[in-house]
């Protein structure tokens, strides 16, 4: 239960499939239930339905401390933490509740769907159904395939995700999937950034200013210091030694001083209600003595177009090899992935395709002069020979 299994509980319901939301603790079923009825206040308020249809809504979700009814769920969705011990337990738990042709999915956002099949006596019937966050807004679902994923399991829950209004693209196991694995260098190429000195709020405008929907600190502040951590810790690690962070990052300073983010209302900016109750963001002064710890050369100015070129290469480049290494079947499914799932800019029509209009050679000679920096600017041979044929992802 709890924000995340409130939020799918809650876009299942409203879809007209109905849902038991199972946990272990009455307070985290109240609250996966109370956000469930928080959306479903939204929708009333706004017109979006009538108060008997979120009455039904709500009526549709079960809320449980047993297994009480797994035996007919044809779906089970896991939600818990971000530990593979607990989940690995926790899927072991549930496949020994539910009838054998039952599917079960996990919700994890870096977690390999290899690993935690283990032990598993059905892992033809496992695979990953990755939401994001918040799940009645974000419309990607990225279907994880296992090594053993039948594709039965994936044609099922594709139809699931599609059934809850959600664009569901097809992806293979690896670390961190498509978005967060490109994710990961594009927010290692800002740590790196403030390392050298650069001004975190100026970054965040020369992003903004590009097209992203927040920059780089305060959509850390979004998701969670802790988890941000957490997420660039497995998959840079999973991607080693091109991913390794050597150095202490402002994420780990902070995170030292007990900044979560806009949860606990501390992380890059301090967070306020407004009289909406709505977390507004506002510079904290303090934050920039906290990161002076972690800049070795002291402060500098970075300008925007240096910020932009050593943010957004990283991430072309990752895509590249998210296409290379067919965790996608295409281009344009990593592109989709990004703008769905990671609010990539629009206008760019996706990462390969911005790729594509500032050309291969161009992209692999400005990475060439970042490269010192971190091997995540350094581009894949298959990359390197495109640009050298003059070839495009998306031939005309």
């Amino acid at each position: 239960a709890g924000i995340m299994g409130g939020g799918i509980a809650y876009q299942s319901a409203s879809r007209g499939v109905p849902i038991v939301m199972k946990d272990i603790a009455a307070a985290a079923l109240d609250l996966g239930m109370s956000e469930a009825r928080k959306l479903l206040a939204k929708a009333v308020e706004t017109g979006r339905l009538t108060q008997d249809k979120a009455d039904a809504v709500i009526g549709s979700i079960t809320p449980s401390l047993t297994y009480e009814g797994f035996d007919d769920a044809e779906v089970v969705v896991e939600a818990v933490v971000e530990n593979l011990a607990v989940k690995q337990a926790v899927l072991r738990e549930i496949e020994g509740r539910v009838s054998p042709h039952a599917i079960l999915a996990s919700n994890t956002s870096s977690l390999r769907i290899g690993a935690l099949a283990e032990g598993l006596r059905r892992p033809e019937n496992f695979l990953g159904m990755h939401f994001f966050n918040p799940v009645p807004k974000m419309p990607l679902v990225e279907v994880v395939r296992g090594a053993k994923t039948s594709a039965e399991a994936i044609a099922a829950v594709t139809g699931y995700a599609v059934a809850m209004g959600k664009t569901p693209i097809v992806v293979e196991d690896c670390p961190g999937f498509i978005v967060n694995r490109t994710l990961t260098p594009y927010l290692i190429a800002f740590l790196r950034l403030v390392r050298d000195g650069a001004d975190f709020v100026e970054i965040d405008t020369a992003m903004e200013a590009f097209g992203w929907p927040m920059g780089p600190a305060y959509l850390i502040d979004v998701i969670g210091m802790d988890i941000s951590h957490h997420v660039v810790e497995i998959i840079s690690a999973g991607f080693a030694p091109r991913m390794e962070v050597p150095f202490e990052t402002a994420l780990e300073i902070l995170l030292r001083d007990g900044r979560l983010g806009r949860k606990n209302g501390h992380g890059f900016y301090k967070y306020q209600s407004d009289s909406q109750g709505r977390p507004r963001k506002d510079i904290d002064s303090e934050t920039e003595r906290l990161l002076t710890a972690g800049q070795p050369d002291g402060k500098t100015r970075i300008g925007a177009e240096e910020i932009v070129a050593r943010t957004m290469l990283p991430l072309i480049l990752e895509a590249a090899r998210c296409v290379e290494d067919g965790i996608a079947g295409s281009p344009g499914e990593v592109d989709m992935c990004l703008i769905l799932g990671l609010g990539l800019p629009r206008y760019l029509g996706g990462a390969l395709k911005y790729a594509d209009y500032l050309g291969l050679k161009n992209v692999v000679d400005r990475a060439d002069d970042w490269a010192g920096l971190s091997p995540i600017y350094r581009p894949s041979d298959r990359l390197c020979a495109m640009a050298a044929a003059g070839e495009v992802f998306y031939p005309a």
